[in-house]
């Protein structure tokens, strides 16, 4: 007997969430049916907590986060973190001077918040395609003088460093590059026209197996949705992963199955099959 789903991770954007970022009647459902049979919904996010939208974070039901890419996991309701994986603030400081003379806009996540130099708000409409995108970073940057100088103040390493950039090729290149000049770190992306670099060991599937350990749940009991490359290492490492039908052919090669779009409610069609026997 296969063993029963007893976690679910989910990514938000371009899985959980449509392409309006809104959650569907049919997902929504799903996720009170798992619940009330005892499963633990877990968003499994690049964003920090208070980024996620309300109707996610105010979910009833709602225990566990995994945040920043796996750079966090934490115990909501007992208010305490179970798992962190951050970059020395040296060597964030170092990957920001070599984005500084490139056409992009970058932040940073510090402390579950996000800081960005203030002058870069200027470049945020030439750096970002998606006006949803664009309102997000100037509602939820805390915007600085200078971040490499603010960085050098406090102190404090570093939960992920992001740039957005229209130019693909420039994108691709440092996807490929930054991993392979600095140590112990990695890139993905998970939106459009954005890169995103973390600490080797925040990333999605350790903290997913870290909460699965934490909780006593054995891997083959747990599931992942996601659609980018922020998703690989957790739909690699549940028990059952699921890409989604508009996710990157990376993910889709990677994962065992594959749901309908996040416009079709595929999340909803995984909990049913998966977890209920619904075809």
């Amino acid at each position: 007997m296969p063993e029963p789903i007893r976690i679910i991770a989910f990514d938000l954007d371009g899985t959980l969430l449509d392409s309006n970022k809104e959650l569907s009647p049919a997902n929504l459902a799903a996720l009170e049916r798992a619940a009330a049979a005892g499963i633990e919904l877990v968003p499994t996010t690049g964003r920090f907590f208070n980024a996620m939208p309300a109707p996610i974070r105010e979910l009833p039901f709602l225990r566990y986060a995994i945040t920043i890419n796996g750079a966090a996991v934490s115990d909501l309701r007992a208010g305490k973190t179970i798992y962190q994986a951050e970059m020395p603030w040296r060597l964030a400081l170092d990957i920001m001077r070599e984005l500084d003379p490139l056409p992009v806009a970058y932040d940073c996540y510090m402390g579950n918040r996000a800081y960005m130099t203030a002058a870069l708000k200027e470049k945020i409409d030439d750096m970002v395609s998606s006006p949803h995108y664009r309102r997000m970073l100037r509602d939820l940057r805390i915007f600085v003088p200078d971040l490499k100088e603010y960085l050098m103040e406090q102190k404090k390493d570093v939960q992920k460093i992001q740039f957005f950039s229209p130019d693909e090729a420039l994108r691709k290149r440092l996807l490929k590059e930054l991993p392979l000049r600095y140590e112990n770190i990695y890139a993905s992306t998970s939106v459009p026209d954005n890169v995103e670099i973390n600490q080797i060991h925040a990333n999605k599937g350790e903290a997913l197996m870290v909460l699965a350990d934490y909780l006593g749940v054995p891997r083959d009991a747990t599931m992942a949705f996601g659609d980018g490359l922020n998703d690989l290492s957790m739909i690699k490492d549940a028990g059952i992963g699921v890409a989604m039908a508009n996710a990157c052919d990376e993910a889709k090669e990677l994962a065992g199955w594959i749901a309908p779009s996040c416009d079709e409610a595929g999340v909803a069609w995984g909990i049913n099959k998966f977890c209920f026997g619904e075809m």
